[in-house]
């Protein structure tokens, strides 16, 4: 497995993996698929060294991705970025969005951010567990504010601090390829 910078050709993959999640109501509170024209805009603004977009890929097949996102507009939270990560079906429970999310607590020092955050509905309980074995703790929880399948569901903030960036740590340029080989 490969984790590199996501490019605007993987485009039609990210949005083909993300609204398989659409129908779950475990994933995202987007209640209809959406459309490579519609995501473009917000791809585009991962652009930013700061907030890096990658892709898992295997055999050169795009199989998951992340991407870190600013928290809050104002100036104070630009240290703290929200993450997301998402598993084509075929790929779920393979170790693949764990070393996604390890790559994105190893590299946050160096993209110059001290705090990550992720967003998760209560009923998800495999990706809590994932951030919780990974460190995360629950940052705050609201109840009941997402409605889904007529169901008022919970949102659970899991958030984690980066260690402080050492003199040692590489650049701040969020190109990456990192390369697994399996036995």
């Amino acid at each position: 497995m490969i984790i590199r910078d996501a490019v605007e050709a993987d485009l039609p993959t990210i949005v083909e993996i993300y609204n398989a999640t659409v129908p779950t109501h475990m994933v995202t509170a987007e209640l209809e698929p959406t459309t490579v024209e519609a995501r473009l805009p917000w791809f585009r603004e991962h652009w930013s060294e700061h907030y890096p977009f990658w892709v898992a890929e295997s055999e050169g097949r795009v199989i998951a991705w992340l991407d870190f996102k600013r928290f809050l507009p104002r100036c104070a939270y630009r240290g703290t970025a929200e993450i997301s990560v998402y598993v084509d079906e075929e790929f779920r429970r393979r170790g693949v969005g764990q070393r996604l999310l390890e790559q994105a607590i190893a590299r946050a020092p160096s993209l110059g951010i001290t705090a990550l955050v992720g967003l998760i509905f209560g009923h998800n309980e495999p990706s809590l567990k994932l951030f919780q074995s990974l460190g995360f703790e629950r940052w705050g929880f609201f109840p009941g504010v997402a409605q889904l399948d007529g169901v008022q569901r919970d949102l659970v903030v899991m958030g984690q601090h980066c260690p402080a960036r050492s003199s040692s740590s590489s650049s701040s340029s969020s190109k990456l390829i990192h390369r697994e080989h399996r036995p």
